[in-house]
């Protein structure tokens, strides 16, 4: 498990770091990477889910979030990351899931075109663990010798839309799982064994 920042804060270099580590665990899928704490963020938005979208979210990549997500968390993120709020999946960069058992339908999210599959969505859903919960078992480009990844609250159905999700490379999304303090990315290359 690598670490990013713990107690240290350098405002100008926090979402440097950041970056960093989503770019690691973007090359690394299944690593998880503790990025410590981030300084309140409102109820129901894990500091390490505010964090990546403090790093990659802004002006010009609108943001999914449901219907029920609390409106100061999206108060927070407009203000932090002065980004546009949409409630069409098709039309985001970024989608936003507070509650990993309670999916939307994934295959709504953008994946890209032919020409542009770089312009698909990247999808922030927060779980409860990364360390207990249902293995599977992660192999791909990044991934040197099979890994498992154990995840808690997390819906049955997100692995079954990751294995479709790899079947439509190049196109398709990302994804970032966080907990309150930690991340583990899983790009559209990764192939998952249930």
């Amino acid at each position: 498990m690598d670490s990013t920042f713990q107690d240290k804060r350098d405002p100008a270099h926090d979402n440097q770091r950041i970056f960093r580590a989503i770019l690691l665990t973007m090359s690394h899928p299944g690593t998880v990477t503790v990025l410590g704490n981030w300084p309140n963020p409102p109820k129901g938005l894990h500091p390490a889910a505010a964090a990546v979208c403090l790093a990659l979210v802004d002006m010009d990549t609108p943001l999914w979030v449901n219907t029920g997500t609390p409106l100061d968390v999206q108060t927070y993120l407009r203000f932090h990351c002065g980004c546009p709020i949409t409630r069409k999946p098709e039309n985001c960069a970024f989608g936003l899931v507070l509650d990993g058992n309670a999916l939307p339908d994934l295959d709504q999210f953008n994946p890209g075109d032919i020409e542009y599959p770089d312009r698909s969505a990247t999808l922030i859903i927060q779980v409860a663990s990364l360390d207990v919960g249902k293995g599977v078992r992660l192999s791909g480009p990044g991934i040197k010798e099979d890994t498992q990844l154990h995840v808690a609250g997390l819906h049955t159905d997100f692995w079954r839309a990751m294995q479709r999700n790899s079947l439509r490379f190049p196109l398709g999304f990302d994804v970032i799982l966080t907990t309150e303090t930690e991340i583990v990315s899983l790009p559209r290359t990764v192939q998952v064994g249930i």
